[in-house]
């Protein structure tokens, strides 16, 4: 690695270079800047009248607005769920199986949770601790867990869709969200839900409240608190009539053939936030927020039946169910100071957070110790994430800038961040290999049927169960540091341009200094339609967690045919001897380019409209590879490159690697319109369209020879979950209709057709676009009380059963876009005062 410059005295120079040279001569504006950017709107005023918008027309990029009324209105109680319900360019992972259950990834304009940023309040949120493996995302990256925020605690939702890198940091690819919590000083909010689907599985109850306190003149403290539980649901078909689970014909002639209990996990969760802001004399403003959630999930997993090679017959003579018990505890803490200096405004902030994400078992062993296995496990792996961000923002707005005979707003920053993934091992009975084998001879002198299906070795490890061990513990660190400048120019009163650029330093990879930029534009050609374009580029470093996660997974998974089989798979580093026998390397960044035109049109004060198209790059994107094992039992070449690593020959083997150069295609479309009917109310009306589609423009990754025929680094299912895993296309109605008491909420939204490929394509399957309606019905009484009854998906919709027939059963779905449950029910009471 090379030697790492010293990047403090660079950033100073350029900070002085770009800033304090007009200082001097410039001369200050009267009033509030334009909208620039997502960040928090200066008073509370201020706030309250973005939240009524939809869209921001006067933006020279996207920005989508949704608010805390729309959010409670969609019946979901995750947060992450709520704004894939009312946003057309997201959509929201359906992850069903064991350890990927509780955390779903939320794609934003079919670019994964990797390329978009969550900030609260305009600051940079931690990550959570769980690398993505699931249906719809493999990169590995660790997303943000957005369902740790309570949802009464949030204000309103603003989505900027281009040109975010530049001020908060240069992987905001897909766009920025800006969670900004409530500031109300004063006012208190109870509500209490409950609802299950139609099946009367995945029974939910929920509570949440918020309250708003006045500091001093123009102070407030906003407390917020949500709980809720949630029932386990699964829908899978059961297995075939001819599918055995036992020996014995009178015991599976008395099986009920359910083998597959995939779906919603049991839930428990409480979320708590408080945000503050207050006066320090007459200099500065003090402010802080603050967030702390405890969730924990139970998922099942396939069973293992009591004629299978995890069968104890001493402990469970009827086959069992693994259990995976997750404890994920979440919080962060803010402390910040802004003011005005000369005419300068500044802020100063620092924000901490930790997610840690525990995996037990209440249900499962380990085969290879028979009769003297537990049968539950406290501790099997541990994952956590810290982050620490240092921001400084100073920004000033001259009315003639130095040799420019126009307004121009300027804002620069330095921004420390520090960011830690670590693993922890469990329990050696859940990983090791214990002393028992099947004897050929059961103790009456009878064959032992166990012995004569699968010789004497049984599965090894704790089943359904990802654990680490001590050699596999993970301690990977980052420090980032940062500078950026952004001028905007107003040439005329019809005419704004933005410029912006960004250098940051990364102390762990080659690639350690870096410079992005964006450029944006905006035109009035009349004085309701406007033209807007911008062009930028990006760079995202390798997740700490696609570097150093290494775990040993044995849960079933699915074979090169398609067919869910048993497997001890080990995700190993990118950088290890192991990974580069089979063709890895050291990671390298990753580089993009975007690219943005639109049109906005506001013909009256109460209607909307914005079109924008976008192209997006990205090079080198990072995928985990295929399931690597040999084809020929362990006989082959990639066998014996197993064994001479030490491993099982049968081992499967997967990591991440600079998979492909992509490129997605897209645009937006938001319309938003209120009619007045007089004694019959009003309607809001809403339209939001996306047209997304990605291509493989080439592949980076190769196969080394002598691996043995069938077996492809990166083949054709990680191309899929790239290009057809999201729909093309969402399309979004909805009516809000208010008339006196009653408040009227209705939302169609058409999902597009969905793919799921497999490594053998003749397994393909394709998926028909649905349509999906959501409606609630709310009646307040006295001024104060609120009864609502809703519904999701009220027509109990459900995904084409198209998927690969597994003789076990389960799922036909394939990965929808949208809840496979079907349709669900709810009510709810809410008292305001």
């Amino acid at each position: 690695m090379p030697e790492r410059e010293p990047i403090g005295l660079k950033l100073s120079g350029l900070l002085l270079a770009f800033g304090l040279c007009p200082l001097a001569q410039a001369e200050e504006v009267a009033g509030d800047t334009a909208l620039q950017t997502v960040t928090v709107t200066s008073g509370r005023t201020a706030e309250k009248a973005r939240s009524n918008q939809r869209t921001v027309v006067e933006s020279a990029t996207p920005i989508d607005i949704i608010n805390s009324e729309q959010l409670l209105k969609t019946g979901r109680a995750e947060l992450s769920e709520a704004i894939s319900k009312l946003l057309p360019s997201f959509n929201f992972g359906t992850n069903i199986a064991g350890v990927q259950s509780t955390v779903r990834p939320l794609n934003n304009r079919s670019l994964n949770p990797a390329y978009t940023v969550v900030l609260v309040n305009g600051k940079r949120r931690h990550n959570g601790s769980v690398p993505a493996s699931g249906s719809t995302d493999n990169s590995g990256h660790n997303p943000v867990d957005i369902d740790m925020i309570p949802i009464s605690a949030v204000e309103r939702i603003e989505v900027l869709k281009d040109g975010a890198g530049v001020k908060y940091g240069a992987d905001g690819i897909a766009g920025v969200i800006n969670i900004i919590l409530r500031s109300d000083p004063a006012g208190t909010h109870i509500g209490t839900s409950y609802g299950q689907l139609y099946s009367g599985r995945g029974e939910t109850a929920k509570f949440e409240g918020n309250s708003g306190f006045a500091i001093g003149d123009d102070g407030f403290l906003q407390i917020s608190l949500d709980a809720r539980k949630r029932g386990m649901a699964y829908w899978g078909e059961k297995a075939d009539p001819d599918n055995r689970a036992f020996f014995e014909d009178d015991r599976q002639a008395a099986w009920d053939h359910v083998r597959v209990k995939n779906g919603d996990p049991k839930l428990k969760a409480y979320n708590w936030a408080f945000n503050t802001e207050f006066a320090l004399g007459d200099l500065a403003r003090f402010y802080s927020y603050g967030t702390y959630g405890e969730r924990r999930s139970e998922a099942q997993n396939n069973m293992r039946p009591a004629n299978g090679n995890a069968s104890i017959p001493e402990l469970f003579p009827d086959g069992y169910f693994p259990l995976n018990n997750i404890e994920n505890i979440d919080y962060s803490l803010l402390l910040g100071a802004k003011g005005d200096a000369s005419g300068w405004d500044w802020d100063l902030s620092t924000v901490y957070g930790r997610n840690r994400n525990s995996h037990a078992s209440d249900l499962t062993l380990n085969p290879t110790y028979g009769p003297d296995s537990p049968t539950s496990f406290d501790d099997l792996a541990t994952f956590q994430f810290e982050q620490l961000s240092t921001n400084l923002d100073i920004s000033h707005g001259f009315e003639r800038f130095p040799l420019l005979n126009f307004p121009v707003d300027l804002e620069m920053g330095l921004e420390n961040r520090w960011e830690r993934f670590r693993t922890f091992d469990g329990d050696p009975k859940g990983y090791s290999v214990g002393p028992y084998t099947y004897s050929q001879y059961l103790a009456d002198g009878s064959l032992n049927p166990l012995y004569a299906a699968h010789g004497s070795q049984p599965m090894v490890g704790a089943q359904g169960a990802v654990t680490i061990r001590p050699e596999d513990e993970a301690d990977e660190q980052r420090n980032t540091s940062s500078l950026y400048l952004t001028l905007n120019l107003h040439p005329t009163k019809r005419w704004s341009i933005g410029l912006g650029g960004r250098l940051e330093h990364f102390d762990d990879i080659m690639e350690n200094e870096n410079f992005s930029f964006s450029v944006n534009s905006r035109y009035e050609l009349t004085d309701t339609l406007a033209v807007r374009g911008n062009f930028g580029t990006g760079i995202r470093a390798p997740s700490l967690t696609q570097i150093g996660y290494t775990v040993s997974d044995n849960r079933t998974a699915f074979n090169a045919e398609g067919v869910v089989v048993p497997a001890l798979r080990r995700t190993i580093r990118p950088d290890s001897a192991l990974a580069e026998a089979l063709g890895g390397s050291e990671l390298e960044a990753e580089r993009t380019k975007s690219l943005g035109l639109g049109l906005t049109w506001q013909p009256a004060p109460r209607t909307s409209v914005t079109l924008d198209f976008y192209v997006i790059d990205v090079d080198d994107r990072i995928a985990l590879t295929e399931n690597l094992y040999d084809r020929s039992g362990g006989n082959g070449g990639m066998g014996d490159i197993l064994a001479a690593y030490g491993l099982e020959r049968t081992d499967w083997i997967n990591f991440y690697t600079n998979a492909f150069d992509t490129r997605t295609r897209g645009l937006d479309l938001v319309a938003d319109h209120t009619t007045d009917f007089g004694r019959f109310g009003e309607v809001r009306w809403t339209l939001g369209f996306n047209w997304n589609n990605t291509t493989i423009r080439s592949r980076k990754s190769s196969t080394p020879a002598g691996l043995g025929s069938g077996i492809e680094l990166v083949g054709h299912a990680a191309e899929g979950t790239l290009v057809s895993a999201m729909p093309h296309t969402k399309t979004m109605l909805g009516a809000n209709w208010s008339i006196r008491d009653f408040l009227v909420n209705l939302m169609v939204t058409r999902y597009g057709s969905v793919e799921t490929w497999q490594q053998n394509e003749a397994q393909d399957r394709t998926f028909g676009h649905k349509w999906i309606t959501d409606l609630d019905i709310s009646y307040t009484l006295f001024d104060s009380l609120t009864l609502s009854l809703g519904g999701n998906n009220i027509f109990d919709v459900r995904p084409d059963k198209n998927g690969v027939h597994q003789a076990i059963g389960g799922p036909e779905y394939g990965n929808p876009p949208f809840h496979p449950g079907g349709g669900a029910w709810y009510t709810k009471l809410a008292y305001d005062f």
